[in-house]
């Protein structure tokens, strides 16, 4: 199939060694991209940064809305935006472990042209559940808002 790779670089750089140590690092991408990452900010992260807890909601919620794209294009129907003010939840689950347990996807959609039903829309979400890769990788709980 396919590989996908990522450098996570991260150094003292003569910072303090102890509980307070610098959690800043850089995500770098084969594309040449770079991201300014950190834990969270209730972790001691930077605030500024990319913490991997938004990485992993993004990942789910950009190929969630990748499929949905396609299948539409697929159907015949023009999306002009995809907007999804996503959020994650993180507790404990069933082992005890904190985890993200659920990501519940908010997209608002602007068509173009002949529209598809509300029930044309449900579909293209479950299906787009059903094709992506992340989903189909994580225990995590995904519900699209509404469905």
């Amino acid at each position: 199939m396919s590989k996908h790779s990522v450098q996570v670089d991260w150094a003292r750089d003569g910072t303090d060694s102890g509980p307070g140590y610098d959690r800043s690092h850089i995500w770098r991408f084969d594309s040449g991209t770079e991201v300014a990452a950190s834990s969270a900010p209730h972790l001691h992260g930077d605030p500024t940064r990319v913490d991997p807890e938004e990485a992993f909601v993004a990942a789910i919620s950009s190929c969630h809305m990748l499929w949905f794209l396609h299948l539409a294009s697929d159907g015949g129907w023009i999306v002009d935006r995809y907007v999804d003010d996503a959020v994650g939840t993180m507790a404990r689950n069933e082992s005890g472990a904190i985890c993200i347990t659920d990501v519940d996807l908010r997209p608002t959609i602007e068509w173009s042209g002949d529209t598809p039903s509300s029930e044309e829309v449900q579909a293209l979400h479950h299906e787009s559940h059903r094709q992506c890769f992340i989903a189909n990788s994580v225990k995590t709980t995904i519900t699209v808002n509404g469905l």
